[in-house]
């Protein structure tokens, strides 16, 4: 076994020993073993925090690194964006959320946005696409591999990695960072995303932070048709993996479902796993290991990750 594998395998030990005191599982590691994982994770890896990938109206988008200490070749890349409904959180809130995709073998980077008090829609929009650009064009600097990059979010968070990975450049949301680089990406990894946001200023049960995302006026829903994901699924659309709560309140079921069936009219690899009785996130620590397990296995299908990524012991596998 290689160190790099090595590493991944008790780095992976490590993910399953942080969660096992809330899932209770039966498979837990050894304290020592967790204790092993944890510092091969603090010397394999470094962070460089604070990389400023754009500056706009006296604000400076921030994104932190995290690479490995001894490369070999270049990774798949991991790009996590916070959820937060656009009007709170920060990158800073999901640093531990790295962990499992260290674990799998990914570079990983951490991005900071624009929310509603500092500039509201479509500004957190215009940041995500402006860090994926960051991102493509320093490729050859970090040892991103430009082939594999997987967007990542939740609520908020995954909503604008769709629409990073699904808004074309005609969509007009570009203008802060022009450049001839295709904004392409191999996956999208969904965790309850708002995919249709006018959805969410309709009545009975408009949302606040949607409100106060879009802001008001007469032409509010149109606004937030341009930046729904649903708007622009076509042809072409990388692989999308969807969990989502059937018992969600904040943010509907059908939301991930209309999504799935989109994809699927357009030929877009793609797969829906329903958190039976889950909420808006708040899922019980066995639903995150078998989460976190179903997103291992859609990336080692994909070809997005290597085998020696998924060796460590499973759960009983989510909903297939």
């Amino acid at each position: 076994m290689t160190p790099r594998m090595r590493f991944i395998s008790t780095a992976t030990a490590l993910v399953v020993a942080l969660a096992a005191p809330v899932a209770r599982t039966a498979n837990a590691p050894s304290p020592a073993a967790a204790l092993d994982s944890a510092a091969l994770i603090a010397t394999s890896y470094r962070v460089e925090p604070g990389v400023i990938y754009l500056s706009v109206g006296g604000w400076n988008g921030k994104l932190d690194l995290y690479l490995p200490r001894r490369p070999n070749g270049v990774l798949p890349t991991a790009v996590l964006f916070h959820g937060g409904g656009w009007v709170t959180g920060n990158k800073d809130e999901i640093a531990l959320d790295v962990l499992p995709y260290l674990a799998m073998g990914f570079a990983v980077v951490n991005v900071d946005y624009r929310v509603a008090r500092m500039a509201p829609a479509p500004a957190a929009v215009q940041d995500s696409r402006c860090a994926l650009r960051w991102v493509i064009r320093h490729a050859p600097q970090y040892g991103f591999d430009p082939g594999r990059l997987v967007l990542v979010g939740s609520s908020a968070g995954a909503h604008l990695a769709l629409m990073a990975a699904l808004a074309p450049a005609t969509a007009g949301f570009d203008g802060l960072c022009p450049g001839n680089e295709p904004l392409t990406v191999a996956a999208v990894i969904n965790f309850f995303g708002v995919v249709d946001v006018a959805e969410l200023l309709a009545p009975p049960h408009p949302r606040d932070f949607a409100v106060g995302w879009i802001g008001p006026g007469a032409d509010a829903a149109a606004r937030a048709t341009r930046v729904s994901p649903l708007t622009y699924v076509a042809k072409g659309a990388p692989a999308v993996l969807t969990l989502h709560g059937d018992a969600d309140p904040v943010v509907p079921f059908t939301q991930a479902t209309r999504l799935h069936a989109a994809l699927d009219r357009v030929g877009a690899p793609n797969r829906l796993v329903p958190i039976r009785g889950g909420r808006h996130g708040d899922f019980d620590g066995n639903e995150v290991l078998r989460a976190t397990h179903v997103v291992r296995d859609f990336l080692l299908k994909r070809g997005l990750i290597a085998a020696a990524a998924a060796r460590s012991k499973q759960p009983p596998a989510a909903d297939r």
